[in-house]
């Protein structure tokens, strides 16, 4: 539904018709009922990919208290194993591209390759804030509870870390200005590429997989903006559909009004998640 929503929401912005909220979902059953075609030259590698990239995503949710009151398991220092399980979905994909024997694909493995290690100290830098603004070092502490986050002692920090983790979202997602999810150019193909291969129900778990990763970090970046533990049970999941439906249609407003950056600007558009994040721990820090 999220890329949806952001698909819909940039179609209405550029004066188009744009498809309908439920394509992705008639998209991944078509394709569920097709037969997967499978290379020679792959090896279990590639049949893993679609697995991982599902299981995953699921795992992380697990680590996010979506109720705002508890996560279903968490433990201390459980953002490590948050990125951790992101980072093994990644590596898993990556993997498979390179498994195709395709240098097409290697090139696309390697983009993908590059740009979520420059993803990686942003979020952590972001989780660092969070854990100095709530004093905890668990996502269930960060962000669940009833304690809210200190908004009013260090909004400046947190917005900071809000931030960083919009483009960071922008990047796992694989959306504008980072990637074009709609693009058909091979020179600037990178996420497209690395699936290229896939077809049938493998397509599909990555597919869905990929939309999970968009409402991982869109219910990751809700908890930052929104704190749902002093509410009733309904009102708390409310609110987090609200939110994911409001960070999706920011996503849709940025491609829209945004172009895509050429390769070599990424990196810059990652370091600078990067620095905010961590001029935001600076200054936690010295509050």
């Amino acid at each position: 539904m999220l890329p949806g929503v952001a698909a819909k929401t940039k179609a209405v912005l550029t004066g188009r018709r744009g498809a309908p909220l439920m394509q992705l979902y008639w998209d991944l059953f078509r394709l569920v009922r097709k037969g997967a075609v499978y290379s020679t030259t792959t090896t279990w590698i590639f049949r893993l990919a679609p697995v991982a990239g599902l299981v995953t995503p699921l795992l992380a949710l697990g680590l996010l208290p979506l109720d705002g009151r508890h996560a279903l398991f968490g433990f201390t220092g459980d953002f490590v194993g948050f990125a951790a399980l992101l980072a093994l979905g990644r590596f898993t994909l990556v993997l498979a591209a390179l498994d195709t024997g395709s240098s097409f694909e290697g090139m696309g493995a390697s983009r993908d390759a590059t740009f979520a290690s420059l993803v990686e100290p942003a979020l952590f830098l972001s989780f660092v804030v969070l854990a100095l603004a709530s004093g905890q070092l668990s996502l269930e502490g960060m962000l669940g509870g009833t304690q809210a986050l200190p908004w009013g002692a260090a909004a400046p920090a947190l917005a900071m870390a809000a931030a960083s983790l919009f483009f960071v979202l922008l990047t796992e997602a694989s959306r504008m200005p980072v990637d074009d999810p709609a693009t058909h150019l091979e020179l600037t193909m990178i996420h497209e590429v690395t699936v290229l291969d896939h077809s049938g129900p493998d397509l599909a778990l990555l597919l869905y997989g990929a939309a999970l990763r968009m409402a991982l970090f869109a219910a990751l970046l809700v908890g930052v903006l929104a704190s749902r533990g002093r509410l009733p049970g309904p009102a708390a999941l409310g609110l987090l559909v609200a939110g994911l439906l409001t960070v999706a249609v920011a996503v849709g407003v940025v491609e829209s009004s945004m172009a895509r950056f050429r390769l070599s600007r990424v990196p810059q558009f990652l370091v600078a998640a990067s620095v905010l994040a961590s001029l935001g721990a600076i200054l936690q820090l010295l509050s």
